[in-house]
């Protein structure tokens, strides 16, 4: 046996691998199975097994690609898988290599939800800065849904309690079927025309199939269009279409959309009641401010006036005067006080004191006092003053000593 062509596992397995590689559709495919053997590695990986009744294949995904799974994977599952199928050349094995997993039942509509809303969004249909706000107070509110049905009745249930003055102008539109899309358009378009200030677009809950005429683009480009802000309210709380992210403000349900739209008539009243009690308290506040103020402005020009400043003017003097003549008393009793002294004094010094003593005061003819026998001669003249007058006496003759004239002959 002559072998020729002889290849190594490692080449053969190259090869099948360049086969997967070039093969279009394995680049791209959606294989539906149930889940089997699922195991969430440490680092982030997924681990599983597609099968159905004839056949299994091995997927993993990798935790890149985590985000393209928004429920956690669990053994049972039907799911739709969509990513690439390539060898693993180690082994020799091919598997699937998982981008994003849903469940099925609505797996090709996911993906092609997922296909408008990335391409919508690149648009920039989603952006925040194309967002209208939502009137605060609305007196006409547009809605754009089935006639009959639960979501109708709860818009006009809640709008009627929360303002029963609100006028709601309602456009019977179908919301699921074939034709389901272009008469969602159409309402939103008439409304337009009549220049309500908001609008409401939704139905109730239901399945993404019921729900998908809220995922056509030209819905998505009604919405966005549309001069009037849009508040979107279709299904329940989980369910998400494509205009809750072109509407101008996302409700989780039509009751709340219509709670979002309406402003309570009540609130409003007891908020205007609450505004005429501040300003009814503030007023007193700011009167009773002034009055203060008036009644202190008042005693200044009270105090600033001339009358006032004539009598304080007046009072300063009387004060003045009075402490005048408090100190010129206490002056002259202070100077009488210092006479009666000075009299005393004087008293023990005046010579008529002396004179009244038994003393004299003798003086020349020249009228100089004499204080000793050496001013006079004998025939001289002299004047004596005693106590009650005074005399005039010739000097007979001087004696140097005092003696006593009785004791001579």
């Amino acid at each position: 046996m002559i072998m020729q062509n002889v290849y190594t596992v490692a080449q053969e397995n190259s090869y099948i691998k360049n086969m997967f590689t070039q093969d279009y559709m394995l680049r791209a495919i959606f294989v539906k199975g149930e889940v089997s053997n699922c195991k969430y590695h440490s680092t982030g990986h997924i681990y599983f097994t597609l099968k159905d009744a004839k056949g299994t294949i091995a997927c993993v995904m990798f935790a890149g690609n985590r985000t393209g799974l928004s429920f956690k994977l669990e053994e049972g599952q039907m799911v739709v898988v969509g990513g690439t199928i390539d060898v693993y050349e180690r082994d020799g094995k091919y598997q699937l290599y998982a981008k994003q997993i849903v469940l099925d039942g609505a797996g090709l509509l996911y993906e092609k939800f997922e296909r408008l809303k990335r391409r919508l969004e690149e648009m920039g249909m989603f952006a925040t800065e194309y967002k209208q706000p939502i009137p605060k107070y609305v007196q006409t509110l547009g809605v754009v849904t089935a006639p009959t049905g639960a979501a109708v009745r709860d818009i006009i249930t809640v709008t009627k309690r929360r303002n029963p003055y609100i006028r709601i102008i309602l456009y019977p539109a179908i919301v699921q079927g074939e034709n389901a899309a272009q008469s969602i358009v159409n309402g939103i378009r008439a409304l337009e025309q009549q220049n309500v200030d908001v609008m409401i677009v939704g139905r109730g809950g239901g399945s993404i199939e019921d729900l998908w005429a809220f995922n056509e683009e030209i819905v998505a480009e009604a919405v966005f269009n549309c001069s009037v802000p849009i508040i979107s309210a279709v299904g329940h709380e989980t369910d998400t279409t494509i205009i809750d992210y072109v509407s101008d403000l996302r409700a989780p349900t039509p009751s709340a959309a219509a709670e979002l739209a309406v402003y309570s008539y009540q609130q409003l009243v007891d908020k205007l009641a609450g505004y005429q009690q501040q300003l009814g308290i503030r007023m007193y506040q700011k009167i009773n401010r002034q009055r203060s103020e008036l009644e202190k402005l008042q005693m200044q020009m009270k105090y600033l006036s001339p009358a006032n400043q004539i009598q304080e003017k007046r009072t300063y003097c009387m004060e003045l005067e009075e402490k005048l003549d408090a100190r010129m008393k206490m002056k002259i009793t202070m100077q009488k006080h210092r006479l009666a002294l000075n009299i005393e004094k004087l008293k023990g010094l005046s010579p008529l004191d002396k004179l009244s003593k038994g003393y004299a005061f003798v003086e020349d003819a020249k009228g100089q006092a004499l204080r000793s026998i050496e001013q006079l001669q004998e025939e001289d003249t002299l004047r004596i003053y005693l106590k009650d007058g005074s005399v005039d006496a010739v000097v007979k003759k001087c004696y140097s000593e005092i003696h006593d004239e009785k004791g001579k002959d």
